[in-house]
């Protein structure tokens, strides 16, 4: 067994949490073992006037505070996503919060957007900024507690904007009360101008992409309503989507009646139809970050068919370890060039539209 395999084995027998812990503090110290090799130019694409050398980016939620952003670049990513950043520091969920479902490769988490505050995490970025590069997006919320959402969202987005190639906006957890609710046509339209206007006055008019990350758990009407805001110019892109509050059939581990968000192998199918559905919604016509269930190369191709033009993953690199990583990208060139495609971007979608 290699070292990295051994070191996946021995995490999965602590608590999640402990696990999870343990792991930012061997990434820290260059304890991976795993190395990425140069991207294949096929998987290269462009978006919000940044150049992705892949598509494969790691979801908020593994490095909430910006503890660890050159190590997990260097294992390979495209991009990274910090977060979810709140204005105040807060201590999330009591625990235990975070639950295995092994048989399933699945996670169950009602964590809370704990973390330790966004100024906490800008003074990070900055200093990670001045040392070294790489695509950084940053994910922000509000505080459990907070009389005004918009308020929180904007302080927190106007505090990481100058470090972040892209602004998330994260209106979809289940495990802040209250917090789904913003997904509302008029909340989130509310939210995106208190963000567009702090980022803009506290930074001279510089406003990265602003992106939403929606719920897999949206009905028809919500999702039209957050297409037309999509597709309005109000933001440049959403990520679809979060973890799910619903719990399908079959699942096998014993922790599956735990409330929390559900991720993993059992969200690949329902987060795909509603990737599916919003890009037929905007028409193709607004950028889609495929987030849910990825564990395969086959997944992720899947994804980008379906309309996404970047990806995340998380919970499959629980299950897998580092190296999911590379035999991703591995699988979609090989998928790419199997069905003729020169570039990414043109197998983007290509579901709707019969190609390949």
């Amino acid at each position: 067994m290699d070292r990295s395999r051994l070191a996946l084995d021995v995490l999965r027998r602590l608590d999640p949490e402990t696990a999870h812990r343990l792991t930012l503090w061997g990434l820290r110290r260059n304890l991976a073992w795993v190395s990425s090799k140069p991207d294949d130019p096929v998987l290269q694409i462009s978006l919000w006037g940044r150049d992705f050398t892949n598509p494969l980016g790691l979801a908020a939620g593994f490095d909430k505070d910006a503890m660890a952003m050159a190590p997990l670049l260097a294992l390979g990513f495209g991009c990274i996503e910090v977060g979810t950043v709140t204005p105040r520091p807060q201590a999330g969920n009591p625990r235990p919060r975070i639950f295995r479902l092994s048989r399933d490769e699945a996670i169950i988490n009602r964590i809370g957007f704990a973390g330790d505050g966004m100024s906490a995490v800008a003074a990070r970025l900055a200093a990670w900024r001045g040392r070294s590069g790489g695509l950084l997006g940053a994910n922000v919320g509000k505080n459990r507690d907070s009389a005004d959402a918009a308020a929180d969202y904007a302080s927190a987005a106007a505090a990481l904007a100058p470090y972040a190639d892209y602004l998330a906006i994260n209106v979809s957890s289940p495990n802040t009360p209250g917090l789904r609710s913003l997904q509302d046509r008029q909340a989130l339209e509310s939210i995106i101008a208190r963000v567009t206007g702090a980022v803009a006055d506290a930074h001279a008019g510089r406003i990265p992409p602003l992106l939403v990350k929606i719920a897999p758990d949206l009905g028809a009407a919500d999702l039209a309503d957050i297409a037309a805001v999509a597709t309005s110019g109000a933001i440049q892109g959403l990520i679809v989507g979060n973890t799910t509050v619903a719990r399908p059939a079959g699942l096998r581990g014993r922790h599956k009646s735990e409330v929390g968000g559900l991720s993993g192998r059992p969200l690949f199918a329902p987060s795909t139809a509603v990737l599916a559905e919003m890009y037929r919604l905007t028409g193709g016509r607004v950028p889609l970050i495929g987030v849910g269930g990825i564990a395969s190369a086959e997944d992720a191709y899947a994804k980008i068919r379906a309309g996404a033009s970047l990806l995340q993953l998380y919970t499959a690199l629980v299950y897998q370890g580092p190296a999911l990583i590379q035999a991703i990208k591995d699988g979609l060139v090989q998928s790419l060039r199997h069905d003729g495609f020169a570039r990414l971007s043109d197998a983007v979608g290509a579901d709707h539209r019969g190609g390949g």
